[in-house]
């Protein structure tokens, strides 16, 4: 199957999933409480952050949580999405191929990978690891959570691939330690980080 092509990505789909309180499934508020926690744990386990890559950054709720803990990085948008990208201002460009010059300090890609077909998901997430030289925030739904009825079915996008979570985390561990909800840090990371507090470390 293929990934989800561009043209889905349009003004009425931003305005069923994101505009619309009565159909989003975007919460301003667990965003900043998502926010507050990721980029404490950064702190907490020394990770600097300069410069901040949001790839697939839709409506841009990070760029506000990024502004707030750490007010001196530069935030990139990067969107899939021409009609956002013209909306909003982000580089236009995809999770599976883009490439930048230098390494960001983190990355976000939340709720992007499932869209992706096997194949395209695993060429992004060997992408985010030569993105990254930090620590990465990844969110995807995973078939797992469909079967224990953790998704709103009511709320979220049918037309979501529903990878195995081992898809995502065998892939993702190529590239980076895990640490625990959705954070990742990236192996060429020079940061002391115990032994509990890595997730499933091969």
């Amino acid at each position: 199957m293929q990934s989800a092509d561009k043209s889905l990505f349009d003004e009425a789909y931003y305005q069923r999933y994101y505009f619309n309180k009565k159909t989003s499934v975007v919460d301003p508020e667990h965003v900043q409480r998502l926010g507050a926690f990721v980029c404490s744990y950064l702190q907490f386990i020394r990770v600097p952050v300069q410069r901040v890559l949001d790839v697939g950054c839709g409506i841009g709720l990070w760029r506000d949580v990024v502004k707030l803990h750490y007010p001196h990085a530069q935030f990139h948008g990067v969107e899939y999405s021409e009609y956002l990208c013209g909306r909003f201002g982000w580089e236009r460009g995809s999770v599976v191929d883009y490439k930048a010059t230098t390494p960001f300090d983190l990355v976000i890609c939340q709720g992007v990978l499932p869209y992706l077909s096997a194949a395209d998901a695993k060429l992004a997430i060997h992408n985010l690891a030569r993105l990254s030289r930090g620590a990465l925030y990844v969110e995807a739904v995973a078939r797992e959570d469909w079967e224990q009825d953790i998704v709103d079915e009511n709320l979220t996008d049918p037309r979501l691939f529903k990878h195995r979570a081992q898809l995502y985390r065998q892939g993702l561990s190529d590239g980076f330690v895990e640490l625990g909800g959705g954070v990742w840090l990236s192996r060429q990371a020079d940061l002391p980080v115990f032994a509990l507090e890595r997730c499933g470390e091969r």
